[in-house]
């Protein structure tokens, strides 16, 4: 559970007596955690009616330094993907600057919606679902969310953030990165950095790559920072429990990013890996790290 705690990073911290800042810390009393500098906001969908919610963390310096603007972090699956980039963010930087500070936006599920129902509905590109997934299911509505993030989320969070509109992130993980693929390919500009993490490229026979050569074929230029992963035990081999059995996750992201470098596109900078003693559950926290090492390099600033 995250709340919306009201301990933003902008907040000065009070003095306590003896004149050091006091330490935000937890409510106690058996009271839910709070994930301290959070805050949480409901985004409406006008297309659909759906309220989406969106989690937001700013970073450390936001409040010392008012005229700077942030690059912006979005991460699909936010109720597992915004703490851990979070952490992440704050982690790598804590001998001194490896990643540029940014803005941390969660995208959260549906609100009041079961949050597989609504991954399997917002980040798939067709209707015809996984052989397992629950009768009546419904999937295939990831180009209205592309359109609900590009048309209401993005233009919330610049209006209310100092967010710099040169520099976004994508990040997914599984479905998520599946929606960021084909985000990559139909709006290519939304994003100046995207973290493509296992993207289950197996969805629908394999649907999204069999419309890559001609989605590709419309694109004139990507103009971006590709980080693409995916885990070593995501390999498809019969009889070895530590692989996929029936998908093969590292051949089908290794078949995009070839498909990507074959359009030798100027701007884009790919780099995809597979990640050794990794599986589909494990990768994410060395995926999102090496995805914001690509994408978000620390840089030089003039003092």
């Amino acid at each position: 559970m995250i709340c919306a705690a009201l301990l933003t990073a902008c907040s000065a911290a009070p003095q306590s007596e003896a004149g050091t800042a006091a330490v935000p810390s937890q409510r106690g009393g058996g009271e839910p955690y709070e994930l301290l500098g959070s805050q949480v906001f409901d985004v409406p969908d006008p297309s659909s009616g759906i309220t989406y919610q969106v989690f937001i963390s700013l970073p450390p310096s936001y409040g010392a330094e008012p005229a700077r603007n942030y690059p912006v972090v979005y991460v699909t699956d936010a109720d597992y993907g915004f703490p851990m980039l979070r952490l992440i963010g704050r982690r790598m930087n804590g001998a001194g600057p490896r990643i540029e500070e940014f803005i941390l936006v969660g995208l959260s599920y549906g609100k009041g919606h079961e949050p597989m129902a609504s991954r399997r509905r917002d980040y798939t590109p067709t209707a015809k679902g996984a052989s397992d997934a629950p009768s009546g299911a419904v999937h295939g509505e990831s180009l209205r969310y592309r359109d609900y993030l590009r048309d209401a989320v993005i233009p919330f969070v610049e209006a209310r953030f100092r967010a710099a509109p040169a520099e976004r992130t994508f990040v997914g993980h599984s479905y998520g990165g599946l929606l960021g693929a084909q985000i990559l390919m139909t709006e290519p500009r939304m994003f100046s950095g995207y973290v493509l993490g296992s993207p289950s490229f197996w969805f629908d026979r394999k649907y999204l790559l069999r419309q890559t050569p001609g989605l590709l074929d419309q694109v004139a230029a990507i103009d971006a920072d590709v980080y693409m992963y995916v885990g070593e035990f995501e390999a498809r081999r019969k009889g070895d429990r530590r692989y996929q059995q029936d998908v093969d996750m590292v051949a089908d992201n290794g078949t995009f990013a070839d498909m990507l470098r074959a359009r030798n596109y100027p701007g884009l900078n790919l780099k995809a890996e597979v990640l050794a003693d990794e599986d589909h559950l494990s990768v994410a926290p060395r995926g999102f790290t090496n995805g914001l090492l690509h994408t978000l390099p620390a840089r030089n600033r003039e003092e």
